[in-house]
């Protein structure tokens, strides 16, 4: 049998293809600048279509025609719409401000709505409601201990809380409001409300409400510290000048310091009255830490 020729056993061969060549497309990189930065200690920026603003105590203009803006300004603090709550909040300062009298009716309303914005994850709603405490502060004073109580108590927890927070630009906030706070208000029923707070389980709430209270201690005379009583202040000063963080230790010796100078007005005779005291108040443990910082001193 013959054998077929050997090109008619070759099996056929395709057509080569054409080879696809990738096209590569530059995508520009978008700068540094345009794109969000997810920094924790820088304030967040609105939106570009957002009317929220942070606006200085100082730049905060009277409202025209506030009679009859104020019940508006109720209705749209309970908006679901958080930009609206911003700007209600920022008219909220201007009533404080300008129309104290207008909104004080309103007061228990106005912050119960401070207190929740401080609990709203929105960084711009928190950091406006912490700048509208600060006003009603300066515009209130002691009327917010006096009236109503309950909601001035929970916004100095919220405040505290604040100023504990990692979140630097709404640490500083709130430490701005608690100065706030403290010079607007009388010592003494305020170091009342601050007293427990020494004592809280968050260490950090501890240290500001430490702050807080030296910044009172620091400008009462012997008169006032001894209507407050002067064991209280030399015993939480005692119990804080062990504390974990610095800022409580410091705070404690700048009250113990406070309280010498009011007891003793720097009288050398006056020195042993001092530490006779310290023994007659203090746990041995304490009086030798307290009398190391005050002998220092002199």
């Amino acid at each position: 049998m013959a054998l077929r020729p050997i090109v008619d056993n070759a099996l056929p061969v395709a057509p080569e293809r054409p080879k696809k060549h990738l096209q590569v497309v530059s995508v520009p990189l978008q700068k540094q600048s345009e794109v969000g930065v997810n920094d924790e200690n820088k304030a967040p920026l609105p939106p570009s279509n957002s009317p929220i603003d942070y606006i200085s105590s100082d730049n905060l203009k009277p409202i025209s025609d506030p009679e009859s803006k104020i019940q508006g300004l109720i209705e749209r603090l309970d908006s679901k719409d958080w930009t609206n709550v911003c700007e209600s909040l920022n008219n909220v300062r201007r009533f404080a401000l300008y129309h104290s009298s207008l909104l004080l009716p309103f007061l228990e309303k106005v912050m119960s709505v401070v207190v929740k914005s401080m609990k709203n994850p929105r960084s711009a709603l928190i950091k406006t409601s912490i700048m509208a405490s600060s006003d009603i502060f300066y515009a209130f004073g002691d009327h917010l201990l006096d009236s109503i109580s309950d909601a001035f108590d929970n916004l100095l927890l919220q405040l505290l809380l604040k100023a504990s927070q990692d979140k630097k630009f709404v640490c500083e906030e709130a430490d701005k409001a608690l100065n706030a706070m403290v010079k607007s208000m009388t010592p003494l029923p305020l170091l009342s409300k601050l007293k427990p707070y020494v004592s809280h389980v968050n260490l950090r709430i501890r240290a500001k409400a430490a702050i807080s209270i030296s910044n009172f201690v620091s400008k009462m005379g012997l008169e006032g510290m001894d209507e407050f009583g002067l064991v209280s202040l030399v015993q939480v000063a005692a119990d804080l000048l062990n504390d974990r963080l610095p800022e409580a230790r410091e705070a404690a010796r700048r009250i113990v310091i406070s309280v010498y100078e009011a007891y003793t007005g720097n009288e050398e005779q006056k020195q042993e009255e001092w530490q006779s005291f310290c023994q007659s108040s203090l746990p041995p443990i304490h009086v030798h830490s307290v009398v190391k910082i005050t002998s220092s001193s002199n």
